[in-house]
């Protein structure tokens, strides 16, 4: 593909899960702020470079909200995500707003408690595990279903509140509206949720407890004018961001390590000593889906001499930010020895993501206790035989292992 096409269209061809399209290259290097058109259709500027996608990250002149929403560019025809959010006179004060009510539920003390957490859930679905592995006539298991899936479920659904009975539907809820590929069935889905959501809520105002919900609720007591269509859009960001993209980089991140097994000998040999820096090679090159991060010009703007119109699209993908071959020496190369430890994974300025330290209590107890528990673990596919997920977030949709 030339850069000198009019108007690329995305999603570009790649040649398997975990390579990005050359395509990328070719646009840092030529014309890293490039018109594309979206899979939707729209037009939209796409933005390659580390150094820019990261300046944009953290720029107050690019938001969710669109000054006139109903003619925005959207990237999908998904639920969440795809188009613009929030009211546009009012982000900035709505974003302070929405991140001082999440604080709490980050904080240290819910971190470790959460993290005590994590680990039975994981050698819970581990153990499970190893029971279909016994059964199962050619030793072959989905470790995707068996654990990537379920665990950020369960996780997401504990910090929100969710009552374990409905983690399973919560799931189908999560996996429908992130769907692009489903059209009318993932806004209404979006629907089931707001209504769900919106039921829990009033459900725990009579019992608040030490998560997400009852800090919303207890927000709500104090200040009348508090807006539950604002709960929604908050539950819908935990959601994509604590649970989509953690399914994606445990499958990912277990690919990169099953495919390059010095390295995934090298965590067998040391898990505790070697898990920390291996899951901040993952963050970096665990692409999440083909498209990226989709924000709109609040005012005109200029980009590596490019200039954004106030209104229009832009698309920060830092899945080619991250592999940017100026910053990261070898940059292809799945190397947790790397000597560059930034990446672009959790975002970057203002908008870095709240939930960075969940992620990441999830990841490193992940890798460290695979690595621990299953030392032989393999892959049953070769890696092109692996079907993608049609989400924003992308991933697999099955990853058969045995070991």
């Amino acid at each position: 593909m030339s850069v000198a096409a009019e108007r690329p269209q995305l999603p570009f061809t790649r040649p398997n899960v975990l390579d990005l399209a050359p395509f990328y290259e070719v646009l840092r290097r030529e014309a890293p702020v490039t018109p594309v058109t979206t899979p939707a259709g729209d037009p939209a500027w796409l933005v390659t470079r580390f150094q820019e996608v990261r300046n944009l990250l953290g720029d107050k002149r690019l938001g969710r909200s669109h000054p006139e929403p109903e003619r925005a560019s959207r990237i999908t025809s998904a639920a969440v995500l795809d188009g613009p959010a929030g009211d546009y006179d009012t982000e900035e004060a709505d974003h302070t707003r929405m991140r001082r009510l999440l604080t709490p539920a980050f904080s240290a003390k819910r971190m470790q408690m959460l993290s005590d957490h994590v680990q039975h859930l994981v050698d819970d679905c581990i153990d499970r595990l190893l029971v279909e592995h016994a059964a199962a006539p050619d030793g072959v298991v989905d470790l995707h279903a068996g654990l990537a899936f379920p665990l950020p479920v369960a996780v997401i659904c504990r910090l929100l509140g969710v009552p374990e009975n409905d983690h399973e539907y919560f799931a189908s809820l999560s996996e429908r509206m992130a769907n692009y590929a489903i059209g009318d069935e993932a806004h209404r889905a979006r629907d089931e949720f707001s209504h769900y959501m919106t039921g829990l809520a009033e459900t725990t105002r009579a019992q608040p407890g030490e998560d997400v919900i009852s800090d919303i609720v207890r927000a709500q007591s104090a200040d009348p004018d508090y807006d539950y269509a604002e709960m929604i859009r908050l539950c819908v960001g935990l959601l994509f961001a604590g649970h989509e993209t953690t399914v994606n980089r445990i499958g990912l991140g277990t690919l990169f390590l099953l495919t390059r097994p010095d390295q995934w000998q090298a965590l067998t040999a040391d898990p505790v000593g070697r898990v920390n820096a291996t899951v901040e090679e993952i963050m970096r090159m665990g692409a999440p889906g083909d498209l990226g991060l989709l924000r709109y010009a609040h005012t005109d703007l200029d980009v590596a001499g490019v200039t954004i119109r106030r209104g229009d699209a832009v698309i920060l993908s830092v899945n080619a930010a991250n592999r940017d071959t100026s910053v990261y020496t070898d940059a292809e190369t799945f190397n947790p020895d790397r000597p560059e430890r930034t990446h672009l994974g959790f975002g970057h300025g203002a908008h870095f993501c709240i939930g960075a330290s969940l992620a990441r209590v999830e990841l490193r107890v992940v890798f460290a206790t695979l690595a621990r528990r299953l030392p032989d673990l393999r892959l049953a596919k070769e890696l092109d035989e692996l079907e993608v997920r049609t989400t924003l977030t992308g991933g697999v949709t099955e990853l058969p292992v045995t070991w």
